[in-house]
């Protein structure tokens, strides 16, 4: 990737836990393929506070910010915007002249792939997690008007406030029940320690009729594995960081890419799941 960097270049970043390549891959192919002096890096930091305030002092234009980071910025950021006040849950700052504003492109990223996906509002599901992530999904299932699901996590607390925030039931564990959709929204799957588990048992998955796993790294977690060998209609986290990430290249650069440009930039930045 050539880049020739100047005192003009604004610069982007991201805070995960688990820094990985796609979102570099992505936004910075997508900057010199639109000639925009931009520079993306990504990074992990056990200093949240100095983090962020390093993109205020510094005047580092936008951050996409991971697991397990989505929560614990808000009270960092000066202004939330509607997308993410309403789920007290963040994914992307951007910074204009100091003012440090937040917003959540995950929820876009669902609401449009339930949309895209065909996913019908009749459709009973599980969804396994209880953190930042699983607020964006919870909430564009509910306001997308789906009724009939359950929430997992063996959290009682943080589980069961998910719930009541938006009207699902709570349950530590699955159990008997055997709904359509099954979404895993926790580590389970994800490169390290948990790379080898399945989110849902054999028999969950067998009865399910869609799959989705928000976890992208590695891009065929074994969830989505075993749902492909079975039948199964799958959403990949794939499709989730991908979205999410152009839409947070619009709110850093103003531009819009064409829907060539996108697919161009998931490609190239695709390979980076592999490491």
């Amino acid at each position: 990737m050539q880049m020739n960097p100047n005192r003009d270049t604004q610069l982007c970043m991201s805070l995960s836990g688990r820094p990985g390549n796609f979102g570099l891959r992505f936004h910075n192919h997508l900057y010199e393929q639109l000639g925009l002096n931009f520079y993306y890096k990504a990074f992990s930091s056990q200093d949240l506070p100095g983090a962020v305030g390093g993109i205020r002092a510094l005047g580092i234009r936008g951050c996409g910010v991971s697991m397990p980071f989505k929560e614990a910025c808000i009270a960092l950021v000066d202004e939330l915007d509607p997308s993410a006040a309403a789920i007290q849950s963040i994914n992307t700052i951007v910074n204009t002249d100091g003012h440090l504003k937040a917003f959540n492109t995950d929820y876009i990223a669902i609401a449009q792939l339930l949309q895209t996906h065909q996913v019908s509002k009749d459709t009973t599901f599980a969804l396994l997690g209880s953190g930042g992530m699983a607020k964006a999904v919870a909430s564009a299932l509910r306001d997308g008007g789906y009724r009939d699901g359950l929430i997992v996590a063996r959290n009682e607390r943080a589980g069961q406030a998910l719930a009541q925030s938006l009207g699902y039931p709570w349950q530590a564990e699955l159990g008997e029940q055997r709904p359509q959709m099954l979404i895993n929204v926790t580590p389970i799957g994800m490169t390290g320690p948990h790379a080898e588990q399945l989110a849902f048992d054999a028999h969950a998955i067998a009865a399910a009729d869609i799959v989705f796993d928000v976890v992208a790294v590695p891009a065929e977690t074994p969830l989505i594995v075993r749902a492909r060998t079975e039948g199964k209609h799958v959403i990949t986290g794939l499709e989730v960081i991908a979205i999410q990430a152009l839409e947070q290249f619009v709110l850093y650069t103003g531009v819009r890419p064409t829907d060539e440009q996108f697919q161009k930039a998931v490609e190239f930045a695709r390979s980076s799941l592999a490491y």
